[in-house]
């Protein structure tokens, strides 16, 4: 409802209030690109009708919403690309000798039996032990029996 001294909308009426739970919230308070559209609309929906948004101004608002959304899709995209080539590169290692530190800090060498993909990267399994493949010191061929 319009403020009766200024004439104009609060937001809050405009967007609604947040939620203290909300899930769609980001751990570090940037807004999505939902709010962004919910306060472009609102923007254009209350403005002044004496002195309009520039169209200039708005095209550039509509620009950088267009590329904040394609650098989002990129980043997506790039962080599947680099997870399908980690577990590539960890997948190559299978049946090579790798050396890595053991529990007590002395080095131990097996053969790579399988790979995965973690949430914090390749993984290798060396007969009943997992090696994340940052802690591969040493890969060599597996000599022929």
């Amino acid at each position: 409802m319009p403020d009766p001294i200024s004439g104009y909308t609060p937001i809050s009426d405009v967007i609604g209030t947040q939620q203290p739970a909300a899930p769609t919230k980001k751990a570090n308070d940037e807004l999505d690109k939902d709010a962004f559209l919910k306060l472009l609309v609102a923007q254009l929906k209350y403005q002044d009708p004496n002195s309009p948004v520039d169209s200039s101004q708005f095209m550039s608002q509509t620009a950088q919403f267009t590329s904040v959304e394609k650098l989002t899709a990129l980043a997506d995209t790039q962080t599947a690309m680099l997870s399908s080539q980690q577990l590539l590169g960890a997948s190559s290692l299978v049946g090579k000798t790798v050396s890595y530190p053991g529990p007590d800090g002395t080095d131990v060498s097996g053969v790579v039996t399988s790979a995965q993909l973690s949430t914090d990267g390749p993984v290798l399994r060396v007969g009943d032990v997992s090696v994340p493949l940052t802690s591969v010191k040493e890969v060599k061929n597996t000599p022929s029996t």
